[in-house]
């Protein structure tokens, strides 16, 4: 299986070149650009060429530990790392020799790219930097602060209430310490006629509204919001079963759904309506490809799983901005849904293929201030019993 990709962004100071200098770097996911690794040093008397190599040796080491096999793309604003490391200058300074030769080691140079980005686009590395050159000053090292685990997360018992600061009430929210965060309470729409006999049903077919069966789900999805009594926005992809499925809540919660048109299905172009045997039985090569590749598209369609992933990464992010800090009520279908829980993850996108949401189920992911993400909930259908 072919490595992830991570975008390290690295940088490193000194108060008086030379003088008391540090470092620091982030690892981003490189389809969400969360953070998902920091690292931070006080190197004590230095200068800043030093310190900002030493910044990239951590977030290239930070990156090998998450996974040695990830393509990088190192950004940094030290116009002299990018291009000595770009082999495009020479490196004269025989205390960058070192430095250099054991950056190159870390990762082979065929997963690594470099490029150069202005000052203010790399202001969290150049954060982390000054953090620990405060700490140095202090006369201590830097601390990273504390993160919620996904694996923690996921762990928790998923009919009963998470550990939740005094307000909201009970639910799906996280440790107060870290803030508060935004949820997303994802829910699929209930159940269509297509749904039972498990055909591809996207956002280019029949559309179809939802079954007597699914109109049922959506009640009870709606009582059980009610009982909980968090949500405090409500937002549905377009297509007609899932504005029906949000129309429950909402007129049992009296809020108004607000439509996000990146919610919407994968469109399964030639494929919709049909079986997945039809489907190995009238296009065989094309589904091979699109189970090996998130690239792939299935038959006549426009949409790639990746493609996917950058419209509901961009409806995810607007969804943060409108309703930062609330418990949003997300309603939505197969595809975005495991796709906004594997990015929360940072998993890879044959994970996609390993998860199981049933009609009506309901999954939360909490998103952090400083862009961490946690899955707190995943195909939880006990509502429905």
């Amino acid at each position: 299986m072919a490595g992830r990709r991570f975008i390290v962004e690295a940088d490193g100071g000194s108060r008086g070149n030379p003088g008391p200098a540090g470092y620091g770097a982030v690892v981003r996911d490189g389809d969400t650009g969360l953070i998902i690794a920091e690292a931070a040093e006080y190197i004590g008397h230095a200068t800043n060429n030093v310190a900002e190599y030493k910044g990239l040796i951590a977030g290239l080491r930070a990156a090998h530990e998450l996974d040695p096999e990830a393509r990088v793309d190192v950004r940094m604003d030290s116009k002299l790392v990018v291009e000595q490391m770009s082999g495009r200058w020479k490196i004269k300074h025989p205390d960058m020799r070192p430095l250099a030769a054991e950056a190159a080691t870390v990762l082979p140079r065929s997963q690594v790219e470099y490029s150069w980005i202005p000052r203010e686009r790399n202001k969290d590395a150049d954060r982390l930097a000054n953090e620990a050159m405060d700490a140095g000053k202090a006369g201590r090292q830097w601390e990273p602060r504390a993160r919620p685990t996904a694996a923690a997360a996921v762990s928790a018992p998923v009919d009963e209430p998470l550990p939740a600061p005094a307000a909201p009430k009970a639910g799906w929210a996280g440790p107060a310490d870290l803030g508060t965060p935004t949820t997303f309470v994802l829910l699929r729409h209930g159940e269509t006629p297509l749904t039972p006999e498990k055909r591809f049903s996207g956002s280019t077919g029949s559309d179809p509204a939802l079954s007597e069966r699914g109109l049922w789900q959506a009640a009870r999805a709606a009582e059980s919001l009610a009982a909980r009594g968090t949500i405090q926005a409500i937002v549905s992809s377009p297509m007609q079963r899932t504005r029906q499925t949000a129309g429950a809540v909402a007129d049992r919660l009296g809020l108004e759904v607000r439509i996000e048109e990146g919610l919407r299905e994968l469109d399964f172009g030639d494929w919709e309506g049909l079986t997945f045997a039809e489907v190995q039985e009238r296009h065989p090569e094309d589904l091979a490809a699109w189970l090996g590749s998130a690239k792939a598209r299935p038959t006549g369609s426009s949409e790639s799983f990746t493609t996917l992933t950058h419209r509901a990464g961009v409806a995810r992010d607007k969804i943060l901005a409108r309703y930062s800090g609330k418990t949003v009520l997300v309603v939505s279908h197969v595809s975005p849904i495991k796709t906004l829980v594997r990015l929360a993850l940072g998993a890879p996108p044959d994970s996609l293929y390993r998860m199981e949401l049933s009609a009506a189920s309901f999954c939360a992911v909490q998103y952090y201030a400083d862009g961490n993400a946690s899955l707190r909930l995943l195909n939880d259908t006990s509502h429905l019993r």
